[in-house]
Parts: C-alpha cells; sequence; structure tokens
C-alpha cells in the first residue's frame, strides 16, 4: 500500500484518535522503568500525596499520545523522522482507567529545498480524557518525503 507523501498533506485537522484506556498495572510498569516516583509507582504512598492516587508519568501520557497518532494518521506518511516537539504541557494527571483520545491537526508545511523532495510538517496534538478534559497538549515537526519525480 502506497503511503502518504509530503504534497498529498494539508494544513487543518486530521482527525482524533483513541481511546486509548491507561490501566494501573502499565502505569506503575511504565513509573518503575522510566519515572520511579511515588506517585508513578506506589499506589498506597500515591493515595496519601497531593495527586489523591496513583498518576501517570507526563513520559508515559506522551508515548500513549505517539501511540494514538501513529496508529491513526503517521503509518499513513512516508515519514523520515521526527525534528522538535515545542510547548508540551501536561496540564491534568492521567490516572487509572482514564480514556484517551489524541485530536491531531497539521499547523504548517514547509517545502524542502530542492534538490531534496519532501518538507518539514509542524502538527499539534491535544489528548483528552472520557470527560474531555485536556491532560496533555503539543507540537511537533517531523520530516516527510515527497513524491518520487516521474
Amino acid at each position: 500500500m502506497a503511503r502518504l507523501t509530503f504534497e498529498d498533506l494539508a494544513v487543518g485537522p486530521v482527525g482524533s484518535f483513541g481511546p486509548y484506556v491507561v490501566d494501573e498495572a502499565e502505569i506503575v510498569a511504565f513509573g518503575r522503568r522510566y519515572d520511579p516516583q511515588r506517585m508513578h509507582v506506589d499506589p498506597d504512598e500515591a493515595a496519601a500525596g497531593p495527586f489523591g492516587g496513583l498518576i501517570a508519568s507526563g513520559w508515559q501520557t506522551g508515548a500513549i499520545g505517539m501511540r494514538l497518532a501513529v496508529d491513526g494518521w503517521l503509518s499513513t506518511l512516508e515519514v523520515i523522522g521526527g525534528t522538535a516537539m515545542d510547548d508540551v504541557r501536561m496540564l491534568r494527571p492521567v490516572r487509572p482507567g482514564d480514556a484517551l483520545h489524541n485530536a491531531v491537526a497539521v499547523q504548517e508545511l514547509t517545502p524542502a529545498t530542492p534538490p531534496r523532495r519532501g518538507g518539514k510538517v509542524r502538527w499539534s496534538f491535544e489528548l483528552t480524557n472520557q470527560d474531555d478534559v485536556v491532560v496533555l497538549r503539543g507540537t511537533t515537526t517531523m520530516l516527510v518525503d515527497g513524491a518520487p519525480e516521474a
């Protein structure tokens, strides 16, 4: 199946992808491996802390958002690779049982300078939970290959 190239893209909304339901075991496993702070790895200590319970690492929330973007959109593109993440904000905690959705929109398209083909794609993401509360938002930039010359 042919993937979309830079020329196939337009500025505007791409879609909303999900849900992805986060469970307690996944939060603890990710926390233990990558962000071993008590609010991510110890339900008892987390319950006594400022969040009143276990919460996902912001890094985990971002990784979930990326998975949703890949499954819903990025896997259809000729992505070369990412170059930047900007203005990432962790706005609300993600808790066990939360169902996350990722709304993605293309913000800017910058064609490559010839003889290179394709270009830079700046896109925004906004993760919301089942109550439509924004938990994470930001922008990222990636390189997408162009159509082969005929």
